[in-house]
C-alpha cells in the first residue's frame, strides 16, 4: 500500500498585492505640560522678560524653566506656582489660562469628533495628580 500525499500548488505572486491605505491616526490629545508651558512662555514674552530673569525670581534653574516652557518636563505644583508668581500670576490664574488654551485647542477638532461617543467638548476644568 502506498499513500499518496495531496498535491499542494505553490503560488508565487508576480506582482505585490496593492497596499491598503493605513487608517488616519486619531488626533493626539493635548498634554497638560504642553499647555502650561505655552502659557508660561506666552506670558513671559508678553512681559518682555528673559528666561534668566523669571527663573531667578522663581528660584528655579534656567534650563529647567526652559524645559517646562517647551513641555519637556512635568513640573510640580510648587514649581508652577513659583513661575506663575514670578510672572505676577497666581497658580489659579495660570491654570485658568491653561484651561482656556485646552478649550481653544480642542475646539478646532470638535467638528471632526461630532457623533463620536465620549467626544463632548471640554466645558470644565478637571485636574488629576
Amino acid at each position: 500500500m502506498t499513500s499518496q500525499a495531496p498535491h499542494h500548488a505553490r503560488v508565487i505572486r508576480l506582482r505585490p498585492e496593492p497596499a491598503r491605505p493605513a487608517p488616519a491616526p486619531a488626533p493626539r490629545e493635548p498634554l497638560w505640560r504642553d499647555l502650561v508651558g505655552d502659557v508660561l512662555r506666552r506670558e513671559r514674552l508678553a512681559q518682555e522678560r528673559t528666561l534668566k530673569d523669571v527663573a531667578d525670581e522663581a528660584r528655579i534653574s534656567v534650563p529647567y524653566l526652559s524645559e517646562v516652557e517647551r513641555g519637556r518636563k512635568e513640573a510640580s505644583s510648587e514649581v508652577l506656582a513659583a513661575a506663575a508668581r514670578a510672572l505676577g500670576l497666581g497658580l489659579g490664574d495660570l491654570l485658568s489660562l491653561a484651561h482656556g488654551e485646552l478649550v481653544r485647542v480642542t475646539a478646532r477638532r470638535a467638528p471632526a469628533a461630532r457623533g463620536v461617543p465620549g467626544s463632548a467638548p471640554h466645558s470644565g476644568l478637571c485636574l488629576a495628580a
